[in-house]
C-alpha cells in the first residue's frame, strides 16, 4: 500500500515525514531522557521509551524500503534530548546510540536545535555533527517551531515540530487522544518591503512515545506559527504504527454527521 501524502511528494511515514524530491526523512521531538526526568520528579514510569523509539524508527525505515524510497538525508527537527540545562547520564548514552543508529542508515544527518537542546552541542561534537537553527532546501524550510525565523521568499512549505500535536476522538462512550500531523498555512509579514505570502505549514507529531502530546482542540498552543485559528487546519491521525487516517479539519472533529 502506497504511503499517504500530506501534499504532493510529501509522504507521511508513521510519525515521520519524507520529502520525495529531496530524498529526505524528517523526525521531530524524540525527547530522549524524558522518563528519567519524570523519575526525578517522583513520577515513576518504566524506562522503555528508548527501545520503543528504535523499533518505531526501524519500522519507518522498513516502510520506505518497501516503497523503494531512498534516504539521502535525515533531519532531526529539534528536541532530540529532554533536559533543558543539563545532560543526564541516560541522555549521553542513549542520544549517542540514537545518532549512531541513524547514521548507519544515512551518513548525512542534520540536527536542528530545539528549545530543549541548549546542551545538545557537547553530544553532537562527539560525532562531529553540526547543530543548526534551520534547514533551507529551497522550496522547503524546516525549523523547530519555537520561534519564527526569517523565511526566504522562495520557500513554499514550512515544516515544524515543537507542538507535539494530538487530537481527541470520541466514539460516544470514551475519548482517546492520538498523535497527528497538521496541515494549514502561515502568512509571514516583513517590514519595509511588505511581504504577505501564505506558505503551507506542516506540523509534525512527536516521536516521544511516553505521551501523545498537546490536544490542539483544547490546549493552549506554544508555537508562534500556530498563534492563529488552527480550526481550519487539516488533521491526519496516526491511529497506530504505519496507519494514518484523514479527519478533515480540526473544527470538524467531534461533529455529528
Amino acid at each position: 500500500m502506497a504511503l499517504p501524502m500530506i501534499k504532493k511528494d510529501i509522504l507521511m511515514v508513521d510519525l515521520a515525514l519524507y520529502l520525495r524530491k529531496h530524498k529526505t526523512l524528517i523526525i521531530s521531538d524524540v525527547h530522549i531522557g524524558y522518563e528519567e526526568a519524570l523519575n526525578k520528579q517522583g513520577i515513576l514510569v518504566p524506562r522503555f521509551q528508548f527501545n520503543d523509539i528504535i523499533k518505531r524508527v526501524e519500522g519507518i525505515f522498513l516502510l520506505l524500503k518497501n516503497e523503494k524510497l531512498p534516504i539521502e538525508k535525515i533531519i532531526l527537527a529539534g528536541d532530540v534530548k529532554h533536559e533543558f540545562g543539563t545532560i543526564s547520564d541516560e541522555e549521553w548514552r542513549n542520544t549517542l546510540k540514537f545518532l549512531d543508529f541513524l547514521q548507519k542508515r544515512c551518513q548525512n544527518l542534520t540536527l536542528i536545535k530545539g528549545n530543549h537542546d541548549k546542551m545538545l552541542g557537547p553530544i553532537a561534537n562527539r560525532r562531529d555533527f553540526q547543530v543548526v537553527d534551520h534547514v533551507d532546501l529551497g522550496d522547503v524550510f524546516i525549523c523547530h517551531g519555537d520561534k519564527t525565523p526569517k523565511i526566504p521568499a522562495a520557500v513554499k512549505m514550512i515544516i515544524i515540530g515543537h507542538e507535539h500535536p494530538a487530537v481527541s476522538i470520541s466514539d460516544g462512550l470514551r475519548t482517546e487522544i492520538y498523535k497527528c500531523f497538521l496541515l494549514g498555512s502561515w502568512k509571514s509579514k516583513q517590514t519595509g518591503k511588505i511581504l504577505k505570502k501564505k506558505r503551507d505549514l506542516v506540523v509534525l507529531p512527536s516521536l516521544n512515545l511516553v505521551t501523545e502530546g498537546t490536544d490542539v482542540m483544547k490546549e493552549e498552543l506554544l508555537s508562534p506559527f500556530l498563534w492563529q485559528d488552527v480550526g481550519q487546519f487539516k488533521v491526519f491521525v496516526v491511529s497506530r504504527p504505519g496507519e494514518i487516517l484523514y479527519f478533515k479539519k480540526v473544527n470538524d472533529i467531534g461533529r455529528k454527521s
